[in-house]
């Protein structure tokens, strides 16, 4: 995992873009094709100004595809909605595939992490244990759990869901603080 930091502009645009993801995600429980698709734009132009055209925009493009490709196998089995999907193609764009790297690796200790506590603030805690099991089992042989069982689709009423934009914005704040530590 690369423990770099981005740019101070690309740092500035990150932080907005999630920021504003997560506060538009807590509130509405989406996250708008403006917010993620101007971050994207933004994230392009942005890498092709500071590194000279074809290097920058080789950077986003490769960021953008393993964000947005990543994003879109869970989104494909039901686990993540189509914003967070989109919002992280936009974090992509921004810092490149090395730095998504690691901001999806510490999203991902977060958000598990944050899962945990709302599951057992919630007394769900023996249930969430066992619709994991249940999951895990379903994908050995090659099922979608969603089908069987309602409450393990995101887009479910039934479910018991995070803002994963929040999660994003949380994940990408703590990379940026450990590079700041290391790098700095």
């Amino acid at each position: 995992m690369s423990l770099t930091l981005p740019p101070p502009g690309v740092e500035v645009l990150l932080l907005i873009l999630v920021l504003a993801a997560a506060v538009y995600d807590v509130r509405y429980r989406r996250i708008p094709n403006w917010i993620s698709v101007g971050g994207a734009l933004l994230g392009i132009a942005m890498n092709a100004f500071l590194y000279r055209g074809v290097p920058g925009l080789a950077l986003s493009f490769k960021g953008l595809a393993l964000g947005f490709g990543v994003y879109f196998l869970l989104y494909a089995v039901h686990a993540m909605g189509a914003g967070d999907v989109k919002l992280m193609g936009a974090v992509g764009a921004l810092v490149g595939w090395q730095d998504w790297f690691g901001i999806f690796l510490i999203t991902a200790l977060v958000g598990g992490t944050m899962a945990l506590l709302v599951t057992f603030l919630r007394g769900r805690l023996k249930t969430t244990v066992w619709n994991v099991g249940y999951i895990l089992g379903e994908m050995r042989h090659g099922r979608a759990a969603y089908v069987t069982r309602e409450e393990l689709d995101v887009k479910s009423p039934k479910s018991v869901g995070l803002p994963h934009g929040a999660v994003i914005a949380v994940g990408t704040i703590f990379y940026l603080a450990i590079s700041a530590h290391f790098v700095g």
